[in-house]
């Protein structure tokens, strides 16, 4: 099946990151969320992100005016599935919405549309399993920053068709996305190995072995990741990272338990970016480690 019209739901950091990547993939692209505001600040983000492509000479004007009429609201979630052929939800990581989502996709989505998740770590079969459509049923778990990030994983349960995998490889690809598929399995594969490290980096900065800052920079110049724990952490949100190892921990056991001065932090206030401090200080120009 391939695929012209995809709604997303919820117009977050990811939601906008996701629309973005579809419009510029030639989809047309409906874009709902519950809050106005965030929908509004949604669009004028995904206008700016296309505004700078051309800027950067990544992309003609023509393709930016193509790319940003390709792209809609709707005021509801009923408004915006009703002629999309694929679904993709990015709302928090909170399995009760999820799964009254995909309920109503399977009330009231057209046939053979494919409901997809951007979840980071839930288990697709959780909130699929009590829907009609359990062969359309899938995961797409995409990175932040989505017009910078590469990856896509496709998550498949044990009964995603092939149909459902093909197809959602296909539109990722005409996102300029690489894939890789994984088999459900808690944290599929990226969200596991993040957690281990970011905790361990975590545990490390609980003992007083080397600054945020230093374990930061032997991560990147060392091992070659393009950021360090802790700036990624403070990135994606560091109630976000608790709430996946929270999952993983249950799911998988003992070395995922959340480390005391990360769940310490989320206690404090201390989100990251979106919370002007992580476990860096972003109040002033440059950041500087939260406890300095």
């Amino acid at each position: 099946m391939e695929v012209k019209i995809i709604a997303v739901i919820g117009a977050g950091t990811m939601g906008r990151g996701i629309a973005y990547a579809a419009a510029l993939g030639g989809c047309h692209t409906v874009l709902e969320d519950v809050n106005d505001s965030i929908l509004a600040s949604a669009i004028a983000w995904i206008r700016g992100a296309f505004d700078e492509g051309v800027k950067r000479g990544k992309l003609a004007a023509t393709d930016h005016d193509e790319a940003i009429a390709r792209i809609s609201t709707a005021p509801s979630v009923e408004h915006a599935i009703r002629d999309a052929e694929l679904i993709i939800e990015a709302v928090p990581e909170e399995l009760k919405m999820k799964l009254e989502l995909f309920h109503k996709f399977d009330k009231l989505a057209k046939p053979h549309a494919i409901f997809a998740s951007n979840t980071s770590s839930l288990s697709i079969s959780e909130f699929a399993g009590g829907v009609r459509a359990r062969d359309r049923c899938i995961g797409m778990h995409f990175f932040n920053p989505v017009p910078k990030m590469r990856l896509v994983e496709i998550i498949r349960t044990p009964y995603t068709s092939d149909d459902t995998v093909a197809a959602c490889v296909a539109v990722a690809h005409r996102m300029h996305k690489e894939t890789v598929i994984v088999n459900e399995a808690p944290g599929f594969i990226t969200s596991r190995i993040n957690a281990l490290i970011g905790n361990e980096a975590f545990a490390m900065l609980e003992a007083g072995i080397a600054s945020a800052a230093d374990i930061d920079k032997a991560v990147k110049l060392g091992l070659n990741h393009p950021m360090g724990p802790f700036e990624m952490v403070d990135l994606v949100g560091l109630d976000v990272r608790l709430n996946i190892l929270e999952y993983l921990h249950q799911s998988l056991g003992e070395k995922y338990r959340p480390n005391p001065l990360l769940r310490q932090y989320v206690q404090e206030g201390r989100l990251g970016r979106k919370s002007g401090r992580g476990v860096y200080d972003y109040t002033h120009h440059e950041p500087r480690h939260g406890n300095s």
